[in-house]
């Protein structure tokens, strides 16, 4: 028991340090901090911002403690070996110290041992579907023939994925730009083949009368489908190829159906299988060195942090942060301290692989979640003025892909069948926004449409020049006035008034460029 209290004192002193820590970083161990003793003042290493000192005491005279850590926000990965906390001297007036700067954007879970052996180191495109069936519609209305539409639809989509490559491939400062590490993905490039296939879709099924309601159906509650069953058709055997290459696909040393991070995550059993069939697809097809080398985290901002639960001492652990008797050194000593989630996959996963979240197999779920999109477009053209109908329909859906969304996930963070990632722009993340997507769009007409409460300013104006606001802050946002040099670029007053100043100035150029009638189409 007095070995317990020993680490029941050391555990109280770290956690008393720790600041909502998360991540793994910058280890000083060795012994008492320089300069330690009674009267001494410790010299503790300079913190940033989002970060905080882990004092770890060790009180122990005859075992140093090996502490290591693993992220909340990297699920199922191995700990991270943080410092050697060496024994004291046998009097706990001078224990065995060591001294870590940790993150503080993410949970935590700390692991002591005694051996080295033991230790274990969207809505952009759901709207962009909604107005492709209000647009198309416009312009059949007004006598364009299909031919031509098409050819606009073609020409939109190529100035869309030009515009893309350009955006992502500046080289600004380091002279020509490399063909040899060209990246070809990119997010309109995405939207640019996105609009090209759902629009197209939408124009070469699209029957005379249907969206007029004069078209006769079987079942007139769902007037605003069955007459579109051929793109229907379309996009479930477009899901069909995703859910086969995603789990059916052999990829060179991952198991089949592997949706993870690669690196340490899945405790190290796969560290070249960052994205699964879909990151094998992308560096086959368009070669490592044309996707993005610097992938986020694979596991999405819905997924957060999973802490271990090892029995009572776990849940005492949980319960007092640390104030337990342990029975043996061999268990684990597990806190966990809530924060934020999403952190870059090569820090958080230590991963190696180039990835590209705008990769070719995701485009397929990014085109499902357009069709969406196109669906709450045609139920505003199908029940016009309508706005019980119209609020039900959407409610309707909103359900629909909740349901599918649960049992997709099984109401669980990472143990579904399809677990929501955005990263890889899974089936159940497509879902699971659209659900949201519908509820807001129910929201929005309500209080727009219906009620007349809200003219939809001040997002209305860059929604009207959204290419232009895009491009715009892609190219410009390392530039003065949207930056500037920060006095304290630990501060987070100081970024959080120039990411307020750079949104702000966007605004006033996009209502000015509204006022002068100046709009940037392609």
């Amino acid at each position: 028991m007095a070995a317990a209290a020993g680490l029941v004192a050391a555990v109280a002193a770290a956690l008393g340090a720790l600041l909502m820590a998360p991540g793994l970083t910058q280890p000083h161990s060795g012994g008492p901090p320089e300069g330690s003793g009674p009267g001494a003042v410790e010299r503790r290493p300079p913190g940033r911002m989002d970060q905080a000192v882990l004092l770890v005491r060790n009180e122990l005279p005859a075992q140093g403690l090996l502490l290591a850590a693993r992220s909340g926000s990297c699920h199922q990965c191995l700990y991270q070996f943080l410092a050697f906390v060496p024994p004291s001297n046998g009097s706990l007036r001078k224990p065995g110290t060591a001294e870590v700067v940790v993150d503080t954007q993410h949970p935590l879970t700390l692991q002591l041992n005694d051996s080295v052996s033991d230790t274990e180191l969207c809505k952009f495109v759901f709207i962009m579907g909604t107005s492709i069936s209000l647009s198309l519609s416009s312009m059949l209305r007004w006598g364009s023939s299909k031919q031509k539409v098409l050819g606009k639809i073609l020409w939109r989509s190529f100035l869309l994925i030009l515009l893309g490559i350009i955006v992502v491939n500046p080289n600004y400062c380091l002279g020509p730009l490399s063909w040899d590490n060209l990246r070809i993905p990119g997010v309109l490039q995405r939207l640019g083949f996105t609009y090209l296939v759902v629009a197209a879709l939408e124009l070469l099924f699209t029957r005379a009368g249907a969206e007029s309601g004069t078209l006769e159906t079987l079942c007139p509650a769902l007037q605003d489908i069955l007459p579109y069953w051929p793109q229907w058709i379309f996009i479930l055997m477009l899901e069909a190829i995703w859910l086969c290459l995603t789990f059916l696909l052999p990829v060179p040393g991952c198991p089949r159906g592997y949706l993870g991070p690669g690196g340490i995550g899945d405790f190290g059993n796969y560290p070249n299988c960052t994205g699964g069939a879909a990151g094998y697809i992308d560096r086959l097809l368009l070669g490592e060195k044309h996707i993005y080398q610097h992938p986020s985290s694979s596991v999405s901002s819905f997924w957060f942090a999973v802490c271990s639960h090892r029995s009572a001492l776990n849940i005492a652990v949980r319960k007092s942060l640390g104030m337990v008797p342990v029975g043996g050194w061999k268990e684990r000593l597990v806190a966990q301290v809530s924060c934020n989630n999403c952190f870059l996959s090569k820090v958080i996963y230590q991963t190696t692989m180039p990835y590209d979240p705008e990769g070719i197999l995701g485009t397929i779920n990014t085109i499902f979640m357009a069709f969406l999109g196109l669906q709450a477009g045609k139920i505003i053209l199908f029940y016009k003025d309508q706005h019980k109908q119209i609020m039900s329909r959407f409610a309707i859906w909103s359900i629909v892909m909740g349901i599918v969304s649960a049992i997709l996930t099984k109401c669980s963070k990472e143990d579904g069948f399809i677990p929501i990632n955005k990263n890889l722009w899974s089936l159940s993340y497509v879902t699971t926004t659209s659900c949201f997507a519908f509820i807001l769009l129910l929201l929005m007409y309500y209080l727009v449409d219906v009620k007349r409460l809200w003219s939809g300013a001040p997002f209305f104006y860059p929604g009207m020049n959204s290419i232009l606001v895009y491009i715009g802050h892609e190219v410009f946002e390392n530039y003065f006035p949207f930056k500037w040099k920060m006095q304290d670029s630990q501060s987070h007053a100081e970024h959080l008034t120039q990411n307020l100043t750079a949104t702000t100035l966007w605004v006033i150029i996009s209502y000015v460029l509204y006022r002068r009638r100046i709009f940037w189409k392609i």
